[in-house]
């Protein structure tokens, strides 16, 4: 049976942003990182009033077609829940078409807002199994949704079983001395566009050397940090996506040739520094400034937190 939420029950969510691939973990690993978005949801009779402050604000759908919406919805449907209508507010704080997991957190967090309303129903709520499916659902692969949702550094993959994937993920615990700086610059990318720079095909020396670092990163991340710097090396998607985004892989290229361990965030044009230093080399640093890269040490992201009821 299908249970309809009364009007005036609230709930809210935070969500972090995350680094998917980590260099050669294509589509597979992912990790959280300590920036959040805030969302705050209200039942209604009737309508849908979106408010969206600080990132996307005047450039998202503020209808039914935004993803926080459809995914609190797809939610609440799950858990066989319904409301007249919702009144929604994003505090967004996650850069937008950077390759930091906004499009996920956005997701995630529509779900987790679903969560805070379901638990004020008969229904059960949703388990961190649920939201990484439903989540990876939308996103078509589970590395950004499973960090945003269990938080920290994740090992994701898909098991195809009938017509609808499994998605699953793992949490991995990263080495205390590990430290993180993301490089944001100001311009943006599209993933869809950067997907299509991708070969078809791969060679099987290629496939063969991605499969070692994949195995040797998650050693790196958990109890070798020392071994990063060849643990992040990639074949499959970093060096095609270069041409697309220049100051990017030479903003890299300057900080592997100084020794440290640094990927393309995502799709990019963000970049994350991996490292026990406490400091970037200045030779990154100054070519950071010069092509608009903000940079800053992050720490690794919580995993998503919902409450019923107001904030």
């Amino acid at each position: 049976m299908t249970q309809t939420l009364p009007a005036g029950l609230s709930a809210s969510a935070v969500v972090a942003a995350s680094s998917a691939n980590l260099g050669p973990g294509f589509d597979s690993l992912g990790l959280a990182l300590g920036l959040y978005d805030e969302i705050d949801v209200e039942t209604t009779d009737s309508g849908l009033v979106i408010d969206v402050t600080g990132e996307g604000a005047g450039q998202v759908p503020l209808d039914a077609s935004h993803l926080v919406v459809r995914a609190l919805r797809r939610g609440l449907d799950a858990a066989g829940v319904t409301v007249g209508g919702l009144k929604i507010s994003c505090r967004n704080v996650i850069p937008h078409s950077r390759g930091l997991g906004s499009s996920a957190a956005a997701v995630v967090g529509g779900l987790a807002a679903a969560n805070g309303l379901i638990a004020q129903s008969d229904s059960p709520v949703l388990d961190d199994g649920d939201l990484i499916q439903l989540s990876s659902e939308f996103e078509g692969h589970p590395d950004n949704a499973s960090a945003a949702v269990l938080g920290g550094a994740v090992v994701s993959w898909t098991e195809a079983d009938g017509a609808t994937p499994r998605y699953r993920a793992a949490p991995l615990r990263l080495h205390p001395d590990i430290r993180l700086f993301p490089a944001v610059p100001a311009v943006r990318s599209s993933t869809a566009e950067t997907r299509a720079v991708l070969p078809e095909e791969i060679s099987h020396v290629d496939a063969r050397f991605n499969v070692s670092r994949v195995a040797l990163l998650v050693v790196a991340l958990t109890e070798r940090p020392d071994l990063l710097a060849a643990a992040t090396e990639d074949r499959l998607h970093q060096p095609q996506r270069a041409s697309a985004m220049p100051a990017s892989a030479e903003y890299i290229a300057i900080l592997r040739r100084c020794g440290v361990a640094t990927v393309l965030s995502g799709a990019g044009p963000a970049v994350i520094a991996i490292t026990t230093e406490s400091e970037l080399p200045a030779e990154a640093l100054e070519f950071g400034a010069a092509h608009g890269f903000a940079i800053t040490e992050m720490a690794q992201g919580d995993g998503v937190r919902w409450t019923p009821g107001p904030r």
